[in-house]
C-alpha cells in the first residue's frame, strides 16, 4: 500500500470516508515523515535541513485525528475531515504561538483566524506552523531548504508551506500572497497554489504584510487538491457546472525568461488553444507605486516594534526604513490607490471587450537560485516577484501549476492562469485539466 504520507488531499479524503484509512494512521504517517525529512525546526535553519516547520504539534494532531475518526465513524464530516494540514506562521490558532518566523513577534492568540476556523470546522488535522519569510516580506525564505536541492531557494514568502508539500510531509498547506507569496514558492518547489479573488478568503486574524494587497489561499501538490481547501477557506460550495475556458490569451507582460521556464511555458501553450488580441490600454509597469503603497501599509502595522528595529533581519528593516524615508503623503497614497482602481477597471474592460476568459503567463521568470542571501538587504528578490505582483495590484484570481522540470537545471518550472474577479472555480477546473495534460 502507498505510504499514507504520500497521499494527496482528495485521495486521502476518499480513503478516510471509505474507512480504508483512519485519520490517526494518516496523521501518524505525516508526523513520521516530518521527523524523517525536515531536520531542525529553528529560526535560522541550517544547510543540512529543509526546516519547513517552525513548530510541530504532535500530541494535538493525534487528538484532532481521533476526533476526526469519531466524526467519520458517525457518518459525519466534510470531504476534508481527517486530512492533515500545515499553516503558514501568520495564521492565528487559538492557544498556539504565532511568530511570523521572527524573533520580534511572540504571541499566543486567544482566537483563531477566520480561515483556520473554517478548516478546523471541516475537520482538518493541524500538524503545525510552517516557516514564512520573516513577516512575509520577501521572496526567498532562506531559513528553509528546497527539497530539490538544499542549497537552493525555496521561494517565498510561503516557503515553508511549499517545501513541506514538495517533501511530502503534508498533503495540504496554507499561504498568503501580497506580491506573489503563494505562487513563487509553488513555482520553485513544483507544487500548486491559488491566489483567490481578493476578499474571497477572509484575512481576519492573519499577521498582515499590506492589508489591501494581502490574499490568503490554499497550497497543495495539485490544483485538484487545492479546490476543496479553497472552498472550505472561503466558506462556499463551488459550482458544479463550469463553462470551460474558450478564449485564453498570452499575457502581454511576458518578458525575458530562463530557457527552462520558456520550455515549460511553451509546453503549456501547446496544450491550449490560444487567441491573439491587442494588449490592454493600461500601464504594465507599476514602477515604484506598488512598492510605495505596500511599504506604507507595512510600516503602519510594524510601528509596534519601533523600539526594537535592530532585531529584524536586515532586509525587513530595510523595507521599513524605505517607507520612513519615502514619507508617502496621504495625497500620494490616495493617488496610488486611485491609479490601482483605474488600472483594474481597464483590465476588466479589456477582458469583456475581447471576451477573454483567462491569461496565461509563466509564474516566475527564473528557476530556483542559490539560497542564502535574501535577508541581506531589501529589494534583492525583484526577479521572483516581477510577474506575480501585478495581480495583487488588481486583485484578480490566479492559479499556479507546475509546467515541468527543466532539461538544463533539473528544477521545477511553473505557469499561471489569470482571470477576472470571481473566475476562481473556472480557473481551477481549467488549471487542473492543464496539469493533467502536462503530467505535472
Amino acid at each position: 500500500m502507498t505510504d499514507p504520507a504520500d497521499l494527496g488531499v482528495v485521495e486521502a479524503g476518499t480513503l478516510l470516508h471509505e474507512k480504508v484509512l483512519s485519520a490517526r494512521e494518516l496523521a501518524t504517517a505525516c508526523l513520521a515523515r516530518i521527523r524523517e525529512r525536515d531536520g531542525t525546526h529553528s529560526h535560522e535553519g541550517d544547510p543540512g535541513s529543509i526546516n519547513a516547520w517552525v513548530r510541530v504539534y504532535e500530541g494535538d494532531a493525534l487528538e484532532a485525528a481521533d476526533r476526526a475518526d469519531a466524526r467519520l465513524a458517525r457518518g459525519e464530516g466534510s470531504a476534508l475531515c481527517g486530512v492533515p494540514i500545515g499553516l503558514k506562521d501568520l495564521y492565528a490558532v487559538a492557544g498556539k504561538p504565532l511568530t511570523a518566523s521572527s524573533r520580534l513577534l511572540d504571541e499566543t492568540p486567544a482566537r483563531s483566524c477566520a480561515a483556520w476556523s473554517r478548516l478546523c470546522e471541516a475537520g482538518m488535522v493541524l500538524l503545525g506552523h510552517l516557516h514564512t519569510h520573516e513577516f512575509a516580506a520577501g521572496g526567498t525564505t532562506d531559513q528553509v531548504g528546497n527539497p530539490a536541492a538544499l542549497d537552493l531557494s525555496v521561494g517565498g514568502s510561503s516557503g515553508g508551506s511549499a517545501a513541506a508539500l514538495a517533501a511530502r510531509m503534508t498533503p495540504a498547506a496554507t499561504g498568503t500572497d501580497t506580491a506573489g507569496s503563494l505562487r513563487i514558492p509553488s513555482a520553485m518547489c513544483g507544487t500548486s497554489a491559488v491566489k483567490p479573488t481578493r476578499g474571497l478568503v477572509p484575512i481576519r486574524g492573519l499577521v498582515p504584510l499590506a492589508s489591501t494587497f494581502d490574499h490568503a489561499g490554499p497550497m497543495a501538490r495539485t490544483l485538484l487538491d487545492c479546490e476543496p481547501l479553497l472552498a472550505a477557506m472561503a466558506g462556499v460550495t463551488p459550482p458544479r457546472e463550469r463553462r470551460p475556458l474558450q478564449r485564453v490569451a498570452v499575457s502581454p507582460r511576458v518578458g525575458d525568461l530562463d530557457p527552462d521556464v520558456a520550455d515549460g511555458f511553451d509546453a503549456a501553450l501547446g496544450a491550449l488553444e490560444v487567441v491573439t488580441v491587442p494588449p490592454p490600454d493600461v500601464e504594465l509597469d507599476l514602477g515604484l507605486t506598488f512598492l510605495d503603497l505596500v511599504c506604507a501599509e507595512m510600516l503602519v502595522w510594524h510601528r509596534r516594534f519601533d523600539d526594537r528595529r535592530g532585531e529584524y533581519r536586515p532586509s525587513i528593516r530595510g523595507f521599513l526604513e524605505y517607507a520612513e524615508n519615502r514619507r508617502l503623503t496621504a495625497e500620494e497614497y490616495v493617488a496610488g490607490q486611485d491609479r490601482r482602481a483605474e488600472d483594474t477597471a481597464r483590465w476588466l474592460d479589456w477582458f469583456a471587450e475581447h471576451e477573454i476568459d483567462a491569461l496565461i503567463e509563466p509564474t516566475v521568470p527564473i528557476v530556483a537560485r542559490p539560497r542564502g542571501h535574501g535577508y541581506d538587504e531589501a529589494f534583492t528578490d525583484v526577479a521572483e516577484i516581477s510577474l506575480t505582483h501585478y495581480w495583487n495590484w488588481t486583485g484578480f484570481p490566479v492559479v499556479a501549476l507546475p509546467s515541468g522540470v527543466g532539461s538544463r537545471s533539473s528544477l521545477p518550472t511553473s505557469v499561471s492562469l489569470i482571470g477576472p474577479p470571481n473566475a476562481d472555480w473556472r480557473l481551477l477546473a481549467a488549471g487542473a485539466a492543464l496539469q493533467a495534460e502536462l503530467g505535472t
